[in-house]
């Protein structure tokens, strides 16, 4: 698949800027997904219950899971599962976590889409981890 970036150049691939599935995140000032073609590219999750808009209690463990299921939700509103997706970008506040990290990580995908983790301070709302991923919905 080839996409042109130039103003002038004609291409068959539009670019569509996703609204939220999530009424308390219509203000966000980014989209949930953008989707080029049959690529989706969504947005970093952290582990935060969507209802409360508060991270999950008890640690990496809890965090990645609901950080998983948040993906989950976002592919379902388009219509895709979690085999859909074929790249991750996972951020953990500290690499010790990785471990554990893992072990939750890899129950959602046994597909093994290829991935990128490294750990950085600082992540939105004080979270232990972040998740983006890409997605290619099947036509």
């Amino acid at each position: 698949m080839m996409f042109s970036c130039g103003k002038n150049q004609s291409s068959n691939t539009s670019v569509i800027f996703h609204k939220t599935h999530e009424p308390k995140k219509s203000n966000a000032p980014f989209s949930d997904a953008v989707q080029v073609g049959n690529l989706f590219f969504l947005s970093g999750q952290v582990g935060m219950d969507h209802t409360s808009r508060k991270l999950v209690s008890g640690g990496i463990k809890a965090e990645t899971k609901q950080t998983l299921e948040n993906i989950k939700a976002v592919l379902a509103h388009h219509d895709m599962e979690m085999n859909d997706v074929v790249k991750c970008t996972v951020i953990l506040s500290d690499i010790a976590d990785f471990s554990a990290f893992n072990e939750v990580y890899k129950t959602y995908f046994p597909q093994k889409p290829a991935r990128t983790t490294f750990a950085a301070k600082g992540l939105a709302v004080s979270a232990k981890i972040e998740i983006e991923c890409i997605a290619a919905k099947s036509e």
